[in-house]
């Protein structure tokens, strides 16, 4: 079956030095891009972290420092990777809590302003574990009828997500073939962060998710305790969890002018 699209849906899966969104950083990238009429195209990059990788990592993905020690650093390929990804929505296999979240740090990093506004998520994580509670290789196979070589290797994880999404379309009827549905069912609860530290209320206003000022609004915080918004900037938190926290200041002064 082919995809519904009104614009392209770039499929991606990182591997990584570990799963700390802030600290870790990638060491492969591979995107499956599919567009509306069905054609496709596929990018993989190997990244030097500049960091040691972890063995309890290169263990899982078989990536090692000899291996990326001549490849490009993230921001070196940065702009070609925003490129590949700048007009489409994106789909990943847990990539709503990792994998997009963890692209964004990098994106910012890279000094390329990435963000969510004009994009759908697609997690097949989600909507698999709504549906039948597995793992990708058990995904594959229940759906695909099919064993994943090479699991974690991101082009077979990548190529195995894409392959995952349309068969769940094709056995569920409740599933609609459409970006905006999948989007929407395969999402969580609404973070205005990726990483969860901000959610909205039900009126759709940014409350704090942690610490003291859990439940509270961003705005009432930020403008009884302005002192908690530096520490926010400079603890230990994502840079796109500060470039929200940002921009709600930036609109709340703006409000009040």
């Amino acid at each position: 079956m082919q995809l519904n699209l009104n614009k392209p849906i770039c499929f991606f899966d990182l591997e990584t030095t570990g799963i700390n969104i802030s600290k870790d950083r990638i060491v492969e990238i591979a995107i499956l891009k599919v567009h509306p009429n069905g054609d496709e195209e596929r990018k993989t990059w190997l990244v030097n972290p500049e960091m040691p990788i972890p063995k309890e990592a290169s263990d899982i993905h078989g990536i090692t420092d000899d291996k990326v020690a001549d490849a490009p650093t993230f921001k070196e390929i940065a702009k070609d990777v925003y490129n590949v990804i700048k007009d489409a929505d994106l789909g990943g296999f847990n990539s709503n809590r990792f994998d997009i979240p963890l692209l964004a740090e990098e994106m910012l990093r890279a000094e390329i302003d990435f963000d969510m506004k004009n994009r759908k998520a697609v997690d097949v994580q989600t909507i698999f574990h709504k549906m039948e509670q597995r793992t990708l290789s058990a995904a594959y196979q229940f759906y695909c009828d099919k064993n994943l070589e090479d699991a974690h290797s991101a082009g077979a994880d990548t190529d195995a997500t894409y392959e995952v999404l349309k068969a769940q379309i094709a056995k569920y009827e409740d599933l609609e073939n459409d970006m905006n549905f999948l989007s929407e069912f395969s999402s969580r609860k609404k973070f205005a962060d990726f990483a969860g530290f901000i959610s909205y209320n039900k009126k759709g206003e940014e409350c704090f998710s942690f610490g003291k000022h859990k439940g509270k609004l961003v705005t009432e915080v930020l403008e009884k305790e302005p002192g908690y918004f530096g520490w926010l900037l400079n603890a230990d938190f994502p840079l796109y969890t500060k470039k929200v926290l940002t921009a709600i200041k930036l609109r709340n002064f703006n409000n009040k002018l």
